[in-house]
């Protein structure tokens, strides 16, 4: 019998009505796709057209053999009526990665497919579990966790969290789950699983490399790169829930500079509109935006305006988009979305007539008015109660596609910015996919807590976005619910949150600060409400001297993140990079999750505890440390306790 047969550089093994597809797909990476009677279809959701390279392949009866350059994958029949089971390896002939064997008496299945009773399958894909194995990345989930071994992740986009389900082994190779439907992944001790509640076909690339820079770099080439970081973000970007009107926009900027404070962009948030989906202006709070706009840009500040992708009932554009169907359905019930102040409906970003109708609405009204910088937010999207299974996309259902929302987000806005010529935008947007970083998407952490353990959460998050391919990342600095600037706790909160975000890719000051204001239409309509002040002298005498030196020290860090973002662009490497990523080979960096290296200079070590003036830090070996603040100098290989009163975050460069 013929299982296996060549059909140019792919291998293709046929039986019991399951045809699997190995292909080789760039440098040292191949993707593998199966499907159930029929044949396996090339959709693109994340994967870029891949370089053409050489492979080998052996054909036997029962086993096949392909080599992509380091890597190799072994295809066995163990059984005439059994699925085939595959192992990779890299060019030392070491197991990287292995399927289950289903060769017991419980039938186990490699790969298991599950029929929807009159539509697709549930799926679920198997892996032998390695012991000492890590896992990082996975995008963002707020845990504080940095080595995914051991646990269960969803795999779905919510307010905070962020699918991206790319993983990185600690035994030398990267995996994409290239499939956007919602499901589940568990990092098991005795197996790895991957599932997708509803789908057509199995789909998912590998690579391997020799250091996790290596394995960065092939999965960029694969997703694509992040656009070159334009200068405007490099610097403090100022921001509040909410300036709510044009005045206060314009009044905090000169304060900056009557201060003689650097900043670089201001941001304004939601409900500038009269409604959610009007995408424009409310003339009665913003009546003259670009003049506003010019006046900003000539003190040098850049402006940022936020875009919610939902379209209320009561909006302007809101019957015409439901005539031309651009926004998402629901097969059963309302055709509601998100409830928020209004009745909505989330436009539907995969239909390319949308993008074009919204990109249209939005270049008219704010591009055309020197605004060059949107704030993509609730862009998972925020689903009223994460009923995915009742709602359809253009692409298809939200159950079978739904974690891919946001990358066509973000491709909206940045396809109709470099339509208008303009270089390397950058969105800030609450949520990503695959493939999300060539479109500038500039992700932040949602709207997590005035909390320390909010707080300790985001390093974590940060590096583990940085290893899934988003190296663009970001914080609302402080959090962003909860926060009194009154209250001691929190003001020290705020102070250590922002000098971890002075090394940040980007550094951002956000929050809805307490207590409220309350804000009024002039005919007495009450309008969402704006939090308190929250600029860097809004949080007392004793925190306004230590913002300050960090301001002026992220500007002294320009020429470096410049060359961060310079390297992430050209090479994939993220800013932000676990301990184990910069130090594979020293085990004490394996778990390190309370400090992290940015770029491959510095290694910060947050201090995440009210009224902590010390901390430990961890100096790895190999490496000599200079305190910047202290200029002592250790060397690596040791763990150190560091005084940080609370005007200094420890900081250690690395000088040799």
């Amino acid at each position: 019998m013929q299982y296996f047969s060549r059909q140019g550089q792919e291998l293709i093994f046929r039986n019991n009505n399951e045809t699997l597809v190995i292909t080789p797909w760039g440098k040292d990476s191949l993707r593998v796709r199966s499907v159930m009677m029929g044949e396996v279809t090339d959709n693109r959701f994340a994967l870029l057209e891949p370089e053409e390279t050489e492979v080998e392949i052996t054909i036997e009866e029962m086993k096949a053999t392909m080599i992509n350059g380091n890597i190799t994958v072994v295809a066995e029949v163990p059984h005439w009526d059994r699925p085939v089971r595959l192992s990779f390896y890299n060019r030392k002939g070491e197991l990287l990665m292995r399927e289950i064997d289903c060769a017991n008496a419980i039938q186990l299945r490699p790969r298991k497919y599950v029929p929807h009773l009159g539509g697709d399958y549930a799926l679920s894909v198997a892996f032998d579990g390695q012991d000492g194995e890590r896992f990082y990345g996975m995008g963002q989930y707020q845990e504080e966790e940095v080595d995914w071994k051991g646990c269960t992740l969803n795999l779905l986009q919510r307010n905070s969290q962020v699918s991206v389900p790319f993983v990185m082994s600690s035994r030398g190779y990267g995996m994409l789950w290239h499939n956007p439907a919602v499901g589940y992944v568990s990092f098991g001790k005795n197996r790895t699983t991957w599932h997708a509640e509803s789908t057509k076909q199995m789909d998912y690339w590998i690579t391997v490399g020799d250091k996790p820079t290596d394995i960065s770099r092939n999965y960029a080439v694969a997703t694509g790169f992040a656009p070159m970081m334009p200068e405007h973000g490099l610097g403090f970007w100022q921001c509040k829930l909410r300036y709510w009107n044009q005045q206060q926009v314009l009044e905090v900027a000169r304060e900056y500079k009557r201060r003689n404070l650097p900043i670089d962009v201001i941001v304004i948030d939601y409900f500038h509109w009269p409604h959610m989906g009007d995408f424009r202006f409310d003339p009665e709070f913003f009546p003259d935006p670009k003049a506003m706009v010019e006046e900003l840009k000539s003190m040098g500040i850049e402006v940022m305006v936020s875009v919610w992708p939902t379209v209320a009932m009561g909006s302007e554009n809101y019957r015409e988009m439901r005539q031309q169907g651009l926004m998402l359905r629901a097969d059963y019930g309302e055709q509601i979305t998100h409830a928020f102040t209004e009745y909505t409906i989330f436009i539907d970003a995969t239909n390319p007539r949308t993008r074009e109708y919204v990109w249209e609405k939005y270049k008219k009204n704010f591009y055309d008015n020197g605004i060059h910088m949107y704030w993509l937010d609730v862009a998972e999207p925020e689903i009223s109660d994460g009923a995915f299974q009742n709602y359809r996309y253009y692409i298809g259902n939200c159950q079978q596609t739904g974690n891919i929302y946001p990358q066509y987000l973000s491709r909206l806005f940045y396809e109709g910015m470099v339509a208008e010529g303009q270089d390397n935008p950058v969105n800030l947007v609450r949520c990503a996919w695959a493939g999300s970083q060539r479109y500038g998407a500039l992700v932040w952490s949602g709207d997590v807590h005035c909390k320390w353990v909010d707080f300790k959460r985001q390093i974590c998050a940060g590096v583990s976005m940085g290893v899934a391919g988003i190296p663009w990342w970001t914080t609302d600095i402080g959090g962003f619910g909860g926060g009194y600037p009154e209250d001691p706790e929190f003001r020290e909160l705020l102070v250590r949150w922002f000098q971890w975000g002075c090394y940040c890719p980007v550094m951002r000051l956000h929050g809805n600060r307490l207590p409220s204001e309350e804000v009024f239409r002039q005919d007495g309509t009450k309008m969402p409400g704006s939090g308190t002040d929250n600029e860097v002298w809004s949080f007392g005498e004793e925190a306004y001297p230590i913002l300050v030196k960090y301001l002026e020290r992220r500007e002294t860090l320009r020429d470096y993140v410049r060359s961060l973002m310079k390297t992430a662009h050209e090479e994939g490497t993220p800013l932000l990079r676990g301990m184990f990523y910069e130090f594979p080979e020293d085990t004490e960096c394996n778990a390190l999750k309370d400090q992290y290296m940015f770029g491959d200079r510095y290694l910060v070590a947050p201090v995440m505890e009210y009224l902590a003036r010390s901390r430990s830090v961890y100096l790895p070996a190999g490496a000599c440390w200079r305190n910047i603040d202290t200029q002592e100098v250790f060397e690596g290989g040791q763990r150190i306790d560091v005084p940080a009163p609370l005007e200094v975050i420890p900081v250690f460069e690395r000088i040799r």
